[in-house]
Order: C-alpha cells, then structure tokens, then sequence
C-alpha cells in the first residue's frame, strides 16, 4: 500500500522558500500546467531545479509525471501535444505524461494510480 501526501505550491513564487523542507526524502512528484497557458508550463524548468535540490534524492530515483490540466478547454490550448512531449521526452528518468480535466473529472485518477504505481514499481528497485 502506498500513502499519498499531497502538497499544491500553486506554481506561485512565494511558496518557494518553504517548497524544500516539504520535498525532503520525496518519493514522486506531480508537475501540473494549465494546457491553455504558456506561462505556467514554460516554468517547469526553474520548479523541477527546486524539487531535485530540496528533494536530496538522485534524479533517477524519483519518478515524475507531468500533467497538463483545463483538458475540457482543449479548444483555448496554447501548449501543444508536441511540446509537452518533447519536455516529458528531456528528463532523463521515469517521467511520464497526462492531460487531465478537473471540471469533467477526466483522467484525474489516473494520475494518482500512475504515479502510485510508478513510485511502488521504483522502490521494488531499491
């Protein structure tokens, strides 16, 4: 059995300087975007430098999953598949990819059993 703990740091600034005594020892990690603006998914890269150095754990031990949300706005999307694809294709280890629709509930289990099964698949190995 895999217990979850959840945190939303809302992607805002603020929260940046308490974001790593949270991350230590983390087992996974939950990277969501809004599909229907660029900013919030082109700050990926400065928020997975602060997950790797807070979390203290190898970049291969940790799985990640990359998940673009507002699926159900998939006509107002300004991240593409293909861009998405190429950043979830750039991590050098477990990192997957899901678009999901809190409004429509799309998809949003699925992200919990992903990463829960990656994580459990990943410890095996350790």
């Amino acid at each position: 059995m895999t217990t979850l703990q959840i945190w939303d740091f809302a992607g805002e600034s603020r929260f940046r300087f308490i974001l790593p005594s949270y991350l230590l020892g983390a087992s996974g990690a939950i990277f969501m975007y809004d599909i229907t603006r660029y900013s919030s998914f082109k700050n990926f890269n400065s928020w997975y430098e602060v997950f790797l150095e807070g979390s203290k754990r190898n970049e291969a031990e940790i799985p990640l999953l990359i998940v673009g949300s507002k699926l159900d706005l998939e006509y107002k999307r300004a991240v593409s598949l293909e861009d998405a694809m190429q950043l979830t294709d750039s991590i050098n280890h477990a990192c997957d990819y899901l678009e999901c629709s809190a409004k429509t509930g799309e998809n949003v289990d699925l992200i919990f059993r992903k990463i829960t099964r990656t994580m459990d698949n990943m410890n095996k190995d350790f």
